[in-house]
């Protein structure tokens, strides 16, 4: 069964992209950018950058939740071809630290979401938890597609 969700999931990746990898990369890209989007959004709605980022405080907490969303998806063709393809992998530092962090991505997001619908709780709590989900997210992007840009190829 797993061989045949593997073979659809290739052949809807290198319909797009030149292999599964650099799908995985630019995926796992356009979620980082995501992630800056995040970070900045959260900070205008915590009252932070509100003269750099002028837009009107609902427009941004729109921006911020819909920014989120699309970051989560492009990182679930990502989290199927690391887990049901790679796996967990050790051989050197780089995969290994990508292996840890991969492990604790979706943890993160769960308690930031938690945190989110949660309000008994400090309010340095969710900038903390949203500062930490980006920084998961950007070490699995530097252990992997900057990696994969910089040291393999660069394409799509």
């Amino acid at each position: 069964m797993l061989a045949s969700v593997e073979s659809t999931y290739t052949d809807i990746m290198t319909s797009v992209f030149s292999s599964t990898i650099a799908g995985k990369a630019w995926f796992a890209t356009a979620a980082v950018v995501l992630a800056l989007v995040q970070v900045t959004t959260a900070a205008r709605i915590f009252g932070r950058l509100k003269g750099i980022v002028r837009l009107p405080h609902e427009q941004v907490k729109r921006i911020h939740r819909w920014s989120g969303r699309l970051a989560i998806l492009c990182t679930l063709p990502v989290a199927f071809h690391c887990i049901f393809i790679l796996g967990f992998d050790s051989t050197d530092s780089r995969t290994l630290a990508h292996s840890i962090f991969g492990s604790f991505v979706y943890g993160v997001f769960a308690v930031k979401i938690f945190f989110v619908h949660d309000s008994d709780h400090p309010p340095w709590t969710l900038p903390l938890v949203g500062g930490t989900l980006a920084a998961v997210i950007v070490t699995l992007w530097l252990t992997s597609a900057y990696w994969y840009f910089t040291e393999v190829r660069f394409g799509v």
